[in-house]
């Protein structure tokens, strides 16, 4: 899908906002919908009508998407929640029959679900959407005390709107150093670590990996240390030419071979 794709005219601000810094979010991260649906537990159908404005996403893909992409959730979830308020009535303006706005809210079906998504642990989302209002109010009042106080000095002054959400830091980037220290080859990055990883995980020792399975000529994609299908094809494809237990997890015995 085309993120370039106009939204809906009928959106209200929140919820352009919203899914403008989501596609920010997805074009960073490169997945693709059918990698960012395996990531999500939610369908590449159901993203496409994230994505492009015709359904407002569920709080759970919302905080899948930041948590693949490292991205803070809470102002994504400030905005998605300030958007539920007004969804149903700015949809109904447009002539959008009631039936469908219901079912845009109540979030996707389950056949539209490609796998359970894990939820986080209690009150959690409660307690960050609550630090979000909180720092939200605490920068309006901010604004509005220091308005106050122009206008008691009379000074003329341009107050500029503080920005609705912290743009995302970039994903890391690494680089292959290929190196043979002490009879054993490195990429540089995981300092000679044999931590266990597997599907799903991501960071430094991921990316050791991938500039190894590469030198042993097999490519794991791209390197950017996220252990995702292509990744976790390349292990296997490894473990069985080094006659290894096939189960795509690089544990010690892995990293050995690919150290050689």
């Amino acid at each position: 899908m085309p993120l370039s794709k106009p939204l809906p005219a009928e959106l209200d601000p929140s919820a352009r906002q919203l899914v403008a810094d989501l596609r920010r979010l997805r074009d960073h991260s490169e997945l693709t919908m059918r990698q960012l649906a395996t990531k999500t537990g939610y369908s590449a159908k159901s993203w496409e009508r994230y994505l492009g404005g015709a359904s407002l996403p569920p709080r759970e893909a919302v905080e899948a998407l930041a948590r693949i992409t490292a991205a803070d959730s809470v102002p994504l979830l400030a905005l998605r929640e300030i958007a539920v308020e007004t969804w149903g009535s700015r949809r109904a303006q447009a002539g959008v029959p009631r039936e469908q706005v219901r079912a845009e809210q109540a979030g996707p079906t389950q056949e539209e679900r490609s796998a359970p998504e894990p939820r986080a642990p209690g009150h959690f989302p409660l307690l960050a959407l609550t630090a979000g209002v909180a720092a939200l109010a605490v920068a309006v009042l901010a604004a509005l005390l220091l308005v106050l106080r122009l206008d008691d000095d009379a000074t003329p002054a341009v107050i500029a709107a503080a920005p609705r959400s912290t743009a995302p830091s970039p994903p890391p980037s690494y680089t292959c150093h290929i190196t043979r220290i002490q009879g054993r080859w490195s990429a540089g990055i995981n300092k000679g670590r044999t931590t266990e990883i597997g599907y799903g995980d991501s960071g430094a020792d991921v990316a050791e990996a991938q500039c190894l399975l590469r030198r042993a000529g097999i490519s794991p994609g791209g390197i950017d240390g996220m252990f995702g299908p292509l990744t976790l094809r390349a292990a296997k494809t490894f473990q069985q030419r080094e006659g290894l237990t096939v189960d795509g997890m690089l544990g010690p015995h892995s990293w050995k071979a690919l150290r050689g």
